[in-house]
């Protein structure tokens, strides 16, 4: 062991060290996972979106080559319970059951009917089109107004509607008392399209049961290890001590892996129930149908505000397709929405309702945001409208009516406390890389000599609640878990360090980003840690990984277990060095005495100490190893502002990013090399969402745009470069000042571009083009606007 200075980590743009085996292959990921005697199960899935299912036969799949089993919704329903909702957010809202495999009847297309077991892949697939299957067609559900209208066909006729739950917030001054004193009103109707999800890695799971022991270890490529194994034990009756769930290197989830599929609970059952080791991969086109989807809502919005622009009031009414089940969290996400609608302004009234309703389409759950872009999409498109009706420079409007960052912190309308924030400081900032000046002039320009390819200049200033916490609000928006996170630090005798964490990485850089926290307040080299995750038996406490809570929450409990280790090394070290704690100075991973810098140890030497026990104080355990559970105070709120510009050409629609310019406060940055991934990655898939990608149903609720040919992903090329920036206002609500980025560049980017195709249409009449902005439907608002 020897006595090294350490290089400050914190804030240093390491290359990511889980990347060597990553791109090498030189990883397990789920599918990767082979076992002897392992079964392979495919899943027979509905082709309609509302039926009867009349009979099911799986008897003639058994004859196909290499099947060894098959099952029917009524094969499995012993011992396999309904798939859990853990977000019943209303106490009246409307739980239906939702069987793993259907029963009596299928409300998606896509909904499982049947299940076969073989001893490949490709046989247990083949034998699928053998088996029988009769149903009594339904009618479908999937207008969300027409749904609620009385007499509507009911998605679950048991429980006489397709209202899922009424959901209401008001807050300050009654919303009819500023609409009668406003001066301007508007109302503005906005959809936001289903999303689909596409992780790089599908879905997958592998279950291997020990008969003798009632043990089972559960791989799965999931984002929740510790929740799923919990929820798992619930499903199917398996005792949690017998389960062992495994989430091996997982690519990619968006909110897609927030999730307890029934794949998951299916996969379990057979292998308890034929003592072999079982295993299911997704194909990309049955993820379309089958891994739950993003967004789906109307939003009914409505600003009052006097003439000078100053906002005085805001109105927000959602119509949100919970699709034909409530999945883990399907309720809350439109919830965690509500209480950023107002974003980052001041206002005298907020009137929210949010109702929940049942369609015959692919449940929705959680997507990168998970309710806050459609917040931030709503208000930021409405206070472009805003600034138009009352003749202000967008930003100007903004300006006028944001919190000031001598008002932080500051409780919002909503209810939130906001505890540090700098918005004036990103939106000059971003104003300046952007030539925000030059571009609008070069527009005044284009617009008067009536330019066919038009430029419009979008601007979206934003913020958002991460780092989903306190436990206690959880608790009283009736969402089943708590927002705690667990971290514990191991000194081994060598002096090296292991890192276990209750987050559960899919690609965000936890065990880089872990290992320069560790090394900073160890004073170790970064070299020294290693992380350890996304397995119960390794890691046993965590509440995992979603919502931008894995460095404000995961991060600080690493941080805070860390301090512990220095202190419980401090005893040691002064009984070795025969001096008093409060005169040994740690620097650089060095506990020295105060005027005699000769009388040294390194902490891996009081490591090796403590290892061998030889010469520790009385009643001191032989141990510096700590472990700790961090309860946020607060959500973090990063902040920012985005800028967007495109050239829209009237004559074909066509939309062209010319340029992109964001700054972000994500508080204090660990890596900014992640930072920068984590916000391009965001971008692009905000971009999508404005540009490029629906889920399209047609009639019959059959979902047309179920493969890449025909659901558009943006890639490398369809997107363009990006300027970014960042500003830095530490949060107040953890020791180590830092907030969430994950979603940041999702949740900011959909308006910027939005606004900006309808700031380059404006002057021809065009007030709003419906997402995606593609260029049919660009160039149909030129024709209606001209019409």
């Amino acid at each position: 062991m020897t006595d090294q200075a350490v290089e400050h980590e914190v804030g240093r743009a390491r290359l990511r060290k889980e990347d060597a085996r990553l791109i090498t292959g030189q990883t397990n990921w789920t599918d990767n996972i082979q076992v002897a005697g392992l079964l392979h199960l495919a899943v027979l899935r509905s082709p309609m979106a509302h039926a009867r299912v009349t009979r099911v036969d799986v008897s003639p799949a058994l004859e196909r080559p290499g099947v060894v089993a098959a099952f029917s919704g009524a094969d499995l329903a012993e011992g396999l319970g309904s798939l859990p909702c853990a977000w019943p957010v209303t106490e009246d809202i409307v739980l239906p059951d939702h069987p793993p495999v259907a029963v009596d009847e299928v409300r998606h297309a896509g909904d499982p009917v049947a299940v076969v077991v073989a001893r490949d892949r490709y046989a247990a697939a083949d034998a699928l089109e053998a088996v029988e299957v009769d149903y009594d067609p339904l009618p479908p559900v999937l207008d969300l107004e027409a749904a609620l209208a009385e007499g509507a066909p009911l998605v679950h006729a048991g429980k006489g509607t397709n209202r899922c739950y009424t959901w209401p917030l008001a807050t300050g001054e009654s919303f009819e008392s500023v609409r009668q004193r406003a001066e301007v009103t508007l109302k503005r109707r906005y959809h936001q399209q289903r999303l689909i999800p596409n992780a790089m890695e599908p879905r997958a799971v592998v279950v291997t049961p020990i008969a003798a022991s009632g043990e089972y270890t559960v791989y799965s490529a999931t984002q929740i290890p510790h929740i799923l194994r919990i929820m798992l034990a619930t499903v199917t009756g398996i005792p949690e001590h017998k389960l062992r769930v495994i989430a091996p290197d997982v690519g990619g989830g968006f909110g897609s892996k927030l999730q307890v599929y029934g794949e998951e609970a299916i996969a379990l059952a057979v292998a308890r129930r034929l003592g072999r080791p079982v295993k299911w991969t997704e194909s990309r086109s049955e993820g379309y149908l089958a891994t739950h989807h993003g967004r789906g809502m109307i939003q009914d919005v409505e600003v009052a505000a006097t003439r000078d622009g100053k906002l005085l009031g805001l109105k927000v009414d959602l119509l949100a397709d919970m699709g034909a089940y409530l999945m883990l969290v399907t309720p809350g996400i439109p919830i965690l929405g509500a209480f950023m609608y107002p974003g980052i302004y001041k206002m005298d009234a907020y009137d929210f309702t949010c109702t929940g309703v049942f369609t015959t389409r692919t449940p929705t759950d959680a997507y990168r945001g998970a309710g806050r872009p459609e917040a931030t999409f709503a208000i930021e498109r409405i206070m472009d409208e805003l600034a138009a009706e009352v003749g202000l420079d967008p930003v100007e409007l903004r300006r006028r009516n944001w919190i000031r960052h001598e008002e932080f912190p500051y409780t919002s309308i909503a209810g939130l406390t906001y505890d540090s924030g700098n918005y004036e400081a990103a939106t000059e900032k971003a104003l300046a890389l952007f030539g925000y000046d030059d571009l609008r002039a070069e527009q005044h320009r284009r617009n008067e000599r009536g330019d066919p390819v038009r430029l419009g200049i979008g601007v979206s200033t934003y913020t958002e609640m991460c780092g989903l916490a306190p436990s206690r609000v959880l608790r009283d928006l009736r969402y089943a878990a708590g927002g705690w996170e667990a971290a514990s630090i191991r000194m081994l005798p060598t002096g090296k360090v292991e890192v276990v964490t209750g987050t559960s990485p899919h690609g965000q850089g936890h065990e880089t980003c872990w290992s320069q926290i560790a090394a900073d307040v160890l004073g170790v080299p970064f070299d020294d840690v290693e992380v350890l995750h996304g397995d119960t038996q390794a890691a046993p406490q965590g509440m995992d990984t979603y919502g931008s809570r894995s460095l404000a929450v995961g991060g600080e409990a690493v941080h805070q277990a860390a301090t512990k280790v220095v202190e419980k090394a401090r005893k040691v070290a002064a009984h070795l060095l025969e001096a008093s704690e409060q005169d040994l100075e740690f620097v650089n991973g060095v506990f020295s005495v105060k005027g005699s810098p000769e009388a040294r140890r390194t902490i891996q030497e009081v490591a090796f100490e403590t290892f061998t026990s030889h010469d520790l104080p009385d009643g001191v355990e032989p141990t510096i190893n700590a472990e700790t559970l961090v309860e946020p105070e607060n959500f973090s709120y990063p902040h920012g502002t985005h800028l967007c510009a495109v050239e829209v050409d009237t004559e074909t629609g066509a939309t062209h990013i010319r340029s992109y310019v964001c700054v972000d406060d994500v508080g204090r940055v660990v890596n900014p090399m992640i930072v920068e991934g984590q916000v391009h990655g965001g971008l692009a898939q905000g971009i999508a969402q404005a540009l490029y990608e629906e889920a399209v149903y047609d009639d019959e609720g059959n979902l047309v745009s179920g493969t890449m040919a025909d659901y558009l992903v943006p890639s490398a090329a369809d997107l363009p470069d990006f300027v970014t920036g960042r500003t830095e206002t530490p949060a107040a609500s953890n020791s180590m000042g830092v907030k969430g980025v994950g979603e940041a560049g999702t949740i900011a980017s959909t308006p910027a571009v939005v606004n900006a195709v309808v700031d380059a249409l404006r002057p021809l009449g065009v007030h709003d083009v419906r997402m995606p902005c593609t260029p049919e439907r660009v160039w149909r608002a030129v024709k209606e606007a001209s019409a």
